[in-house]
């Protein structure tokens, strides 16, 4: 199937500008993109040494940002004029986790105050946070969705990062009219991203893993309708609201290691399931080899307390609703087309 045609751009929009922090991250590239390929002039924020393997295309224009220290993004930002900005930028694994505090928490901050003390003349700010700032909830039998009017209680130090990035925004928003929306995608899969790789890859090895016997509901969201959403939010998204991202779909965890293995061919699978206890001792295990080695690796006491929760359902009515959102790849579709990217590039 092919991608829909995107409407051209009006002739007044064609020289609007997009900044996009986190260009050369997997979402972010998706991004510039698309803003490529609806007309706009695009600014990719990269930092010194950041790969722009996914970067080539010769219109893209570059800038540096140091999301560290707000008096140099001033600086950086002094001479630009932007209509939009979709921080894309953020950190989701390391191991030490006052990391997350400053690149998604002070990142956050440092850049909206740099924008408001240039007086950019903003028409929409984008922040891409996570489904993960809830945390645990809703886990009584059945399994309901998450609200956004509920109570958010991450039990991780990256969703709690990203929740005070979030708060700030509120805070700033209602006092200084920041025109913010917050889009919160659950698990986010796509071509490029190398999380769900190494499922593919475990899973291309004949073994599959999943952690606890309870039921866990998980929820999926393709990248290209992340980026759709975001698109979506710059007329419709009303200030100050978050919507989440989901395909709308709920599945339990054998679901995609089904259609990973399918596009594979069916190779013969051992499928192990390990008890939580058994997932804390080798999550713990590996952040101290993190530690020590100061490489970040794939199970870490973070990704304990992803692995554990039980509920991921979401409520995506109002970006639906709101936004005129629908999502356009179910998981066989998304599956399908992610796994022929990591095969075409010779990753699989």
């Amino acid at each position: 199937m092919q991608r829909p045609k995107q409407p051209r751009m009006k002739s007044n929009m064609e020289q609007q500008r997009i900044l996009v922090t986190g260009a050369s991250g997997f979402i972010g590239s998706f991004i510039v993109e698309e803003a490529l390929a609806r007309g706009f002039e695009v600014w990719a924020a990269v930092r010194k040494g950041s790969s722009r393997q996914f970067l080539c295309d010769e219109r893209i224009r570059f800038i540096e940002l140091d999301l560290n220290s707000k008096a140099r993004l001033v600086e950086q930002l002094g001479e630009h004029r932007f209509d939009y900005v979709i921080h894309a930028a953020g950190l989701t694994k390391t191991t030490d986790e006052n990391q997350f505090f400053f690149v998604n928490t002070r990142g956050t901050m440092f850049l909206v105050e740099a924008l408001q003390a240039t007086k950019m003349p903003l028409k929409r700010f984008i922040y891409l946070s996570s489904l993960s700032i809830f945390g645990p909830i809703r886990e009584g039998q059945p399994y309901t969705e998450i609200l956004d009017t509920d109570e958010p209680q991450p039990n991780t130090a990256y969703g709690r990062s990203k929740l005070l990035a979030e708060k700030f925004l509120e805070e700033n928003g209602k006092q200084m009219g920041f025109p913010y929306v917050i889009l919160r995608p659950t698990g986010v899969y796509g071509p490029r991203e190398k999380d769900y790789f190494m499922m593919a890859k475990s899973i291309r090895g004949h073994v599959d893993f999943a952690a606890g016997f309870k039921q866990q509901d998980l929820t999926f969201v393709y990248v290209k309708d992340v980026v759709q959403a975001v698109f979506l939010a710059f007329d419709r998204g009303e200030t100050g609201r978050s919507y989440f991202l989901s395909d709308g779909n709920v599945y339990q965890s054998s679901a995609f290691s089904d259609l990973i293995r399918k596009e594979l061919g069916n190779p013969w699978c051992l499928r192990l399931k390990a008890p939580i206890w058994l997932l804390r001792i080798i999550t713990s295990c590996g952040d101290l080899v993190g530690r020590l080695t100061g490489r970040v690796t794939a199970l870490n006491n973070d990704k304990y307390h992803i692995l554990k929760q039980r509920n991921w359902r979401c409520d995506i009515d109002p970006a639906r609703r709101e936004l005129g959102y629908e999502p356009h790849y179910q998981l066989e579709r998304g599956v399908k087309e992610t796994i022929a990217w990591y095969k075409e590039n010779g990753w699989l």
